[in-house]
């Protein structure tokens, strides 16, 4: 069962958004000393950690053609990945667009053209949640976007291992430079290089508050990342028209991630917390990492407060990852929207379709960064260069203007390189 809070006044609100905060000095200690270490001695010590953190003593780092070949997977599991599949490269094409080349004075051509970043590293989690649709979620965009060397870092089982699942979606979606190598360590050997695994220039991925922290130092090496993150969140408005079952069990969906994650549930109707706290309880006792969950509904909590507006208020200022709507007022709430990294309409909208099959991105900002970050798209793998073409009479048309405002800067090289053109076409 979550804590309630009931009513609270807007001058709590704040307090009330805050996400549970993990120590931070011991984490940077350890991920500092595992980047350092990677960057030194490469190789060698990714096979160290292998042995340390995932109990894996291997030969060699890289996967084989063969070891690709041999993931078996059962036919329906198969035909789920490739529906999912069809429907992610469906959306994520239509994201595709040529820009329109503008002219904005005489003679002044301007425009953008979509260019791929060459280099890209996917980190997939394995572990005991193995997300090979992560895989989708980050090979299919980088490879309708064009980038000219992708690479997939995951790690090993005891067996040294890789999930044949993650090895399936890899090969469905033509990626072939598979690493088995996790943690902190894997995003240290994409920023930096090492003597099997190629250096990137921007990483991509989800994991724990290892693989977080390694993101957020690494980008400060000049390596960009997607996004900063931290753990699963959902938030949910329901009213007396929702489901309790549905809510309850897309809350679980959500809690069962990790213990650091947080679910929250905001509601006009007391009773209606009630029935889905009396419902959350009842799904738990039959959900295998019930141990994990519950803890994550430690950190969770819902409010009962005055009104849906009031509600979508709230969520705005949490700015949740993923967003669920359930109400008879849908259509007025999404027009409120300010912050969420993606939103789920209806009754039958559960989180757990965008997290598969949909075909919008699962990667998507978290810890509040909604505020001021998009979820994972085709931008993301592409850089946006922008061309200007002038002609003889563009730089007569532009050219006085330019002189003025570079000599009004002081910077009058910047002046010069106008002059002297504007000059030699006087004397022609």
């Amino acid at each position: 069962m979550m804590k309630v809070i009931k009513y609270p006044d807007s001058c709590r609100w704040n307090s009330i958004v805050q996400r549970p905060v993990s120590e931070q000095t011991k984490l940077n200690d350890i991920v500092t000393e595992i980047i350092e270490e990677v960057k030194a001695q490469g190789d060698q010590s990714l096979l160290r950690y292998a042995k340390k953190l995932d109990g894996a003593t291997l030969d060699n780092l890289v996967l084989s053609d063969e070891e690709i070949e041999q993931a078996v997977i059962n036919e329906d599991l198969k035909d789920a990945i490739k529906l999912a599949k069809n429907n992610i490269e469906k959306f994520h094409k239509n994201q595709l667009s040529t820009e329109l080349t503008v002219e904005t004075t005489s003679g002044v051509k301007c425009w953008r053209k979509n260019i791929a970043i060459e280099k890209v590293g996917l980190y997939i989690p394995g572990g005991s949640a193995p997300l090979f649709s992560t895989v989708l979620m980050l090979a299919i965009p980088a490879r309708l976007a064009g980038c000219k060397e992708i690479i997939l870092c995951t790690p090993p089982n005891r067996d040294g291992k890789i999930d044949p699942a993650i090895l399936f979606t890899a090969k469905l979606t033509g990626i072939k430079k598979i690493f088995k190598v996790g943690g902190a360590q894997a995003i240290a050997a994409m920023a930096h290089g090492t003597e099997s695994i190629p250096q990137v220039y921007k990483i991509f991925g989800p994991g724990n508050q290892f693989v977080t922290k390694a993101k957020e130092m690494v980008q400060q090496s000049g390596v960009a990342i997607d996004m900063p993150a931290g753990p699963s969140e959902v938030l949910v408005i329901a009213d007396e028209s929702c489901n309790p079952k549905f809510v309850a069990a897309d809350l679980l969906s959500q809690a069962e991630h990790g213990a650091d994650s947080q679910v929250v549930l905001l509601s006009d109707k007391e009773s209606v917390v009630v029935e889905i706290n009396a419902e959350l309880e009842l799904q738990l006792t039959k959900l295998p990492r019930k141990e994990i969950t519950e803890k994550a509904l430690e950190n969770s909590f819902a409010v009962i407060l005055n009104s849906l507006e009031e509600c979508m208020a709230l969520s705005n200022l949490y700015a949740p990852e993923h967003l669920i709507i359930t109400t008879e007022k849908n259509e007025l709430l999404i027009n409120q929207i300010a912050n969420a990294g993606s939103v789920f309409i209806g009754k039958y909208s559960c989180e757990s379709a965008g997290d598969y099959a949909s075909g919008t991105n699962h990667t998507l900002p978290t810890n509040g960064y909604s505020r001021n970050y998009s979820g994972v798209s085709m931008d993301s793998f592409m850089k946006k260069v922008t061309f200007q073409e002038l002609t003889a009479e563009g730089i007569k048309n532009i050219g006085p203007a330019v002189e003025k405002m570079a000599e009004a800067e002081h910077l009058f090289a910047h002046k010069n390189a106008v002059t002297i053109r504007l000059q030699e076409l006087n004397n022609v």
